[in-house]
This record gives structure tokens, C-alpha cells and sequence, in this order.
């Protein structure tokens, strides 16, 4: 079965960007960034997944990916 898997390590580590400093960014704690990044949100507000790819400069589709 598949789900739905959050890139956002693999995004950080291109931009060489710390979650502490994209903490920052968007405003999200680092508690709630670390349990997106590790695959263990169980749901995401449309406007903190709008904040993230706009500081990451990345589309939806290469932040969550389906595997």
C-alpha cells in the first residue's frame, strides 16, 4: 500500500538549510517540522505546506511524493 512520504530532508540537505533555520522561515515549530520530516503527520495545514515550499522554493509534488 502506498503513502504519502515527505522529502523534506532530502530538500533541506540540497539546500544545505538546518529544520532550525526553516523553523524560522515559516514560522512552524521544530517539533512539528521533525514529525513532517519524518513521515509522521498525520495531516498538514494548507497554509504551513505553502509556507514551506515557498521558503524551500519547491512545488507540492517534490515535498510530498507518493511511495
Amino acid at each position: 500500500m502506498e503513502h504519502v512520504h515527505c522529502r523534506l530532508g532530502d530538500l533541506l540537505a540540497e539546500l544545505d538549510m538546518t529544520l532550525v533555520h526553516l523553523s524560522e522561515l515559516v514560522d512552524v515549530s521544530v517539533v512539528n517540522l521533525s514529525i513532517l520530516k519524518n513521515d509522521r503527520a498525520k495531516a498538514i495545514r494548507f497554509s504551513t505546506l505553502v509556507a514551506i515550499c515557498q521558503a524551500l522554493d519547491c512545488e507540492i509534488g517534490e515535498l510530498l511524493v507518493l511511495k
